[in-house]
């Protein structure tokens, strides 16, 4: 198996093409290389190229480019062949402790040199949803900086009589009082919006609990259905889309969680490139109905492809 890469008008093409061996009739399994594995069934086994053609990268933060305070190593320098191939980015997150001009200032002081502009996260995902909906209140279950990105854009941030209850990763201020308003403000009428709705992130000590189970619980007690404003929302990947100016199929987006990052951005035509870096598990990739394009040790090793 080796790989041969070919450029064209939209871009670099990368060819995998396997060898004789793996087209030999043999049970559905794994196809591995130094930086790749792709999980596929015994009729993708017998073809012998397997096509990725992009323009453009949508990429996840946490877990991508660093975990915890730590970046990870060569991320930064793969950023810089993006520019000198001429490939375009943007960053989509689902972090919800801080507003995007912060999370842009903790990027400056981890190395990376990326405008706020390329950084798209949910809670502008919301404000541009209340804006479209004509609604300037919620009640805020957060922590952090985030409420400023509502304050700034004209939203009336409250503890009553709100139009919207927006859940995002609050962390230690999960309390049974914020949560319990919550309930409250629900039952009286404010819908639920989720910044997102993952089950866990990863930080430096190991796995921590991340908004979806609290959204789930507010569900279960009030009966009502929360709306999604983060991956795998197709309408926030489509923010990130339109800023880089690519059609779903010239783009590919890059996580380290197979459901939210891959599954959520095939299932709108781009390609899905996990990294085993950040939250990625083994055992949930094997486990999971998604099968990534390409599967990299880290967004580093995405350089030798290029």
């Amino acid at each position: 198996m080796f790989l041969k890469l070919l450029k064209g008008p939209l871009g670099n093409r990368l060819l995998l093409e396997m060898g004789a061996a793996a087209r030999e009739s043999r049970p559905a399994g794994e196809i591995r290389g130094p930086d790749l594995l792709i999980k596929k069934t015994l009729t993708t086994f017998r073809r012998s190229v397997v096509d990725i053609d992009v323009n453009g990268f949508l990429i996840d933060l946490d877990g991508v480019l660093y975990v915890g305070k730590e970046p990870i190593p060569g991320v930064r320098e793969l950023l810089e062949r993006l520019d000198q191939a001429g490939y375009e980015y943007r960053f989509v997150s689902n972090s919800t402790r801080r507003r995007r001009r912060a999370v842009a200032e903790r990027l400056q002081n981890l190395g990376y040199s990326i405008p706020e502009s390329f950084i798209f996260t949910p809670p502008l995902a919301a404000v541009e949803f209340m804006r479209r909906h004509k609604k300037e209140s919620c009640f805020l279950v957060t922590t952090g900086n985030v409420h400023q990105d509502f304050t700034d854009a004209g939203i009336k941030v409250a503890e009553e009589d709100v139009d919207y209850v927006v859940v995002g990763d609050a962390g230690p201020d999960f309390t049974f009082q914020r949560l319990n308003q919550a309930l409250r403000l629900i039952m009286e009428g404010s819908q639920i919006l989720a910044l997102e709705m993952d089950r866990y992130w990863m930080e430096p000590e190991g796995l921590v609990l991340s908004t979806g189970p609290f959204v789930a619980a507010l569900e279960y007690a009030t009966g009502k259905k929360a709306t999604l404003m983060g991956k795998p929302s197709a309408e926030f990947f489509q923010m990130g889309l339109r800023d880089l100016g690519l059609p779903a199929e010239e783009v590919a987006m890059v996580g380290d969680d197979i459901n939210t990052d891959v599954g959520g951005a095939q299932d709108l035509g781009m390609k899905g490139i996990l990294v085993k870096t950040g939250k990625y598990r083994e055992e949930v990739a094997r486990a999971s109905a998604v099968s990534p394009d390409l599967v990299l040790d880290s967004l580093a090793h995405l350089g030798k492809l290029l």
